[in-house]
């Protein structure tokens, strides 16, 4: 299908791009990569009478690092980031999880921020970035402010980031050493996650001194769960202590039923994937 006619506007500033957002209001919508707001709009389930391109500004795209947080512009495609050497350095998390996002293709097209910033709960970069405790920058007219990961998704996909606001950056504490493993599960390669677990931790000898997990697809956001955090923090990194807290991984989800499975299903896929995610982090995962 043919998307509905529209005017575009390829802004090279960030202040040009707010400028036009402020200008068109409600009959706008932003261009990141296009590969959430491209489809919607062929299916003309969306109209929007102004696209704002975000493709040229330049200021938007980029990975650094800046003390003990790597800083990720929000227009970063899903393949540099995921092949980043600082990111697999100081947040390997993100480095697993892009490995599993969709195709080549739409990874080299897509870009971290339009992602999060669509906030499927089936996507897969919500419960790492939530496991990491990454901050969202968000700009508008009045200034900029950060927003923490457990206040950026607020229900079905709906973010913080308002009608008139932009995300600029994605800043991510650094989890030098952490051991880390996404594990995604699907019926078909490619597919949204019917559920997925990111799983972070630190080891001290053989002890889990932290540990930080995200769920994808088991509520309308994306979750943390701090049950099996709180089980295994300070546990013996043994098969049995993970048993143990992984059983607890679907306490306080709410997770959808669909042709993939019901509610029940995937509460006890989150269990299980998530035993299995930390099992692998702690035995061979990532450093």
């Amino acid at each position: 299908m043919i998307p509905a006619a529209f005017d575009y506007v390829a802004p090279t500033t960030l202040e040009e791009a707010l400028a036009a957002l402020g200008e068109h209001g409600d009959d706008a919508k932003l261009l990141a990569g296009g590969q959430s707001l491209l489809p919607v709009m062929r299916m003309r389930l969306n109209a929007p009478e102004w696209v704002i391109d975000l493709g040229r500004i330049e200021s938007l795209r980029g990975i650094r690092e800046e003390g003990d947080e790597l800083v990720i512009g929000a227009m970063t495609p899903h393949a540099v980031v995921g092949e980043d050497p600082l990111v697999a350095q100081h947040a390997r998390l993100l480095t697993d999880a892009e490995a599993e996002v969709a195709d080549a293709q739409i990874r080299h097209r897509g870009t971290i921020g339009g992602a999060l910033v669509h906030a499927d709960p089936a996507g897969d970069l919500g419960a790492p970035a939530r496991a990491l405790d990454a901050r969202f920058v968000i700009a508008g007219a009045g200034g900029t402010r950060t927003v923490a990961a457990d206040e950026f998704f607020l229900d079905l996909f709906e973010t913080a980031v308002g009608e008139d606001e932009i995300l600029t950056e994605i800043r991510v504490p650094k989890r030098t050493g952490w051991r880390t493993h996404y594990e995604k599960f699907v019926r078909v390669k490619h597919q949204w996650s019917i559920v997925a677990v990111a799983v972070a931790v630190r080891l001290e000898g053989d002890t889990v001194a932290e540990a930080r997990v995200g769920l994808t697809n088991m509520g309308n956001t994306p979750l943390r769960a701090r049950g099996v955090e709180e089980a295994l923090t300070g546990r013996p990194a043994t098969e049995e202590s993970v048993a143990a807290a992984a059983a607890r991984a679907s306490e306080g989800t709410a997770p959808p039923s669909d042709l993939n499975g019901d509610a029940a299903y995937r509460s006890h896929l989150a269990q299980v994937l998530t035993r299995r995610a930390l099992m692998t982090a702690i035995s061979g995962g990532t450093a």
